[in-house]
């Protein structure tokens, strides 16, 4: 079974925080709340000059999934 690209994830012990985890490479959380992105991944340094031109595209579609979500339980 594939993984989806997006999962919402929270914890009881970070009360009002949602994360939605990218599960694809590269894989990371992002905190909904102030878009603070924490990677799971370590990265070689000729691939952070890749990464950063990525990392906006790869918020902005872990946003739009969680906008859509959100909007299925409205």
């Amino acid at each position: 079974m594939d993984l989806p690209k997006h999962l919402i994830a929270d914890n009881v012990d970070l009360n009002g925080v949602i994360f939605v985890a990218h599960t694809q490479y590269p894989r990371f959380y992002l905190n909904v709340i102030n878009d603070e992105i924490h990677w799971m991944e370590d990265f070689h340094k000729e691939d952070k000059e890749e990464l950063e031109s990525q990392t906006k595209t790869l918020i902005e579609e872990a946003l739009e999934f969680y906008d859509k979500q959100m909007d299925n339980f409205e």
